[in-house]
């Protein structure tokens, strides 16, 4: 007894000694996350910024403009001529003032237009309810609110409407409920309308000056330069996929132990794939902005959309390429080397050839007529008669030393090799245990957990067992690459039908400046999503 109690003893008071070592590690991270927090803070106000400076001049004529827009309530004579309607231009400044021209242009317009409809819609409905009685005027009112509410909910389903005044509609209906159901009780509606009008009015006012005047941000030249930059991206990947495919095993190697976890064939493809919402919402502010250009002509932005598709066919491919990396079954090295100089070549000759188109787009040129070069068919030759070459790789042979067979698989994988007919015996001998319950689930369990030991190794035998080409996985590779090549054609065909309807100036052999512009190669989210605010 006293031997169990001094054990009991020890064990709580080893307990309680580490409590307070506990506490004091916790405070202890606490202490360090608390000192990091500066630090980090300023690294990434520094790195956000850095990104692109543009988002620092926005926030300060985002600042200046509430600043501004708050005179309307700080200097008396203001506040006495618009009350306190004037927080609805505070609330507009917030809502409307986007980070590029076109977005606000879009919000603020769409804001202005639909206070105005409303605002005369409620005063006719306000009309004709005042020449009924009491009891009539509030079912006409709330008629004319179901009826308009319901009619502008369902045109906002239309699908020009919603992508182009949706935010007006719901404006419109705000508007319109808050002046027509006030109207029922309150006299001066009409008074308080028209100050909500002028004021909101005088928000967008600043909203626009500031994006039209003030260091503008123009959503058209968002888009050309990202469609641009995926070229680029994609010229990088094609590049960087096939260096890495024919790379030897020491540069494998010190690549896997590499500390840079971002794979650059990823990154260069990852852009165009997610930019479909991207490029729609640029080319829709953009269709909003005004014409600044020297000729001042439209610009046919919903081009750079469909450009944008195309590409992201075309990147479909690569990451398609980018998989034959990754396969389980690989052809040997020493296999590949000996068609590494003309893939190499064809994917440089690609790679240029999108450079170069993307050089055409950022420098509104038309492209060069030898874009798709003899070097570009040489090197598609070269390739072709590399493979006719080696036809017995691609064929294959009976005598292949690298057939595995059913029994070394199984073997390999660990697991018991099983008779052939001991699964069709437990078949058989079903009959005799139709009537026992027990010995049916047993059987069945049985079956169960040997079906899953062997379904590892089921995928694994149907490929390996077969006789295939060791140089099979590098066939679908080349044909990727050769199919690159042949959608390479439709880019080129979009690239100079925007050209066209853009009237990019003609080719001239000094504009020719192909470089990779690490600045333009990640779109920027620089759209706030401000909906919520109203």
């Amino acid at each position: 007894m006293g031997v169990e109690m001094e054990v009991n003893n020890s064990g709580e008071n080893n307990t309680t000694n580490w409590v307070p070592i506990m506490k004091k590690l916790h405070m202890n991270v606490v202490g360090e996350k608390v000192k990091k927090f500066p630090k980090l803070t300023c690294r990434t106000i520094w790195r956000v910024g850095k990104e692109d400076p543009r988002r620092v001049i926005h926030s300060i004529k985002v600042g200046f403009s509430l600043t501004l827009v708050s005179l309307l309530y700080l200097m008396e004579p203001l506040f006495k001529g618009f009350g306190s309607n004037a927080i609805w231009a505070v609330m507009t400044v917030v809502v409307v003032l986007e980070f590029t021209a076109g977005a606000t242009l879009c919000k603020g317009l769409n804001r202005g237009l639909g206070t105005l409809l409303a605002g005369s819609l409620a005063f006719l409905i306000e009309y004709v309810a005042t020449k009924t009685g009491h009891i009539f005027r509030a079912i006409f009112i709330g008629a004319a609110l179901f009826f308009i509410g319901a009619t502008a909910t369902y045109m906002r389903f239309f699908p020009y409407i919603k992508r182009n005044y949706d935010y007006g509609v719901v404006i419109f209906l705000l508007t319109f409920n808050l002046i027509t159901v006030s109207s029922y009780r309150v006299d001066n509606v009409l008074k308080i309308a028209h100050e909500r009008f002028y004021t909101i009015a005088i928000g967008c006012g600043i909203c626009l000056l500031m994006s039209l005047l003030i260091f503008p941000n123009w959503s058209g030249e968002d888009l050309h330069n990202f469609t641009a930059a995926k070229f680029e991206g994609l010229a990088k990947s094609i590049e960087a996929c096939v260096n890495e495919y024919f790379s030897d095993e020491e540069q494998q190697k010190a690549k896997e132990n590499s500390s840079d976890l971002e794979d650059p064939i990823y990154n260069g493809y990852k852009t165009v794939l997610d930019s479909k919402s991207f490029d729609e919402t640029l080319a829709l502010y953009a269709s909003w902005e005004p014409r600044h250009s020297r000729h001042c002509y439209r610009f046919p932005w919903q081009q750079y959309v469909k450009l944008g598709n195309v590409l992201r066919h075309f990147g479909y491919t690569i990451v398609a390429l980018h998989g034959c990396l990754q396969t389980e079954i690989q052809t040997p090295r020493s296999v590949r080397a000996m068609f590494k100089d003309p893939c190499i070549r064809l994917a440089g000759e690609v790679t240029k050839a999108l450079k170069e188109l993307g050089d055409s787009i950022r420098y509104r040129r038309h492209c060069s007529p030898e874009i798709l070069s003899d070097h570009l068919h040489e090197a598609l030759q070269d390739l072709n008669n590399a493979i006719k070459s080696q036809p017995k790789l691609f064929i294959g042979s009976k005598n292949n030393t690298n057939k595995i067979t059913l029994a070394t698989v199984v073997s390999k994988s660990g697991g018991q090799q099983q008779q052939p007919g001991a699964l069709s015996s437990r078949r058989v001998s079903l009959s005799s245990v139709k009537t026992d319950t027990s010995a049916l689930l047993e059987w069945k369990s049985k079956l169960s957990n040997e079906r899953k030991s062997l379904r590892p190794t089921l995928s694994k035998i149907a490929i390996t067992s077969l006789e295939f080409s060791e140089a099979l996985p590098f066939a679908a590779f080349a044909s990727l690459l050769v199919e690159i090549v042949a959608r390479l054609d439709l880019v080129i065909e979009e690239v100079e039908e925007l050209g066209r309807i853009a009237h990019f100036k003609e080719f001239n052999d000094q504009d020719v400046v192909v470089k990779f512009d690490e600045k333009h190669s990640m779109p920027l989210q620089n759209e706030l999503p401000t909906d919520a605010g109203d």
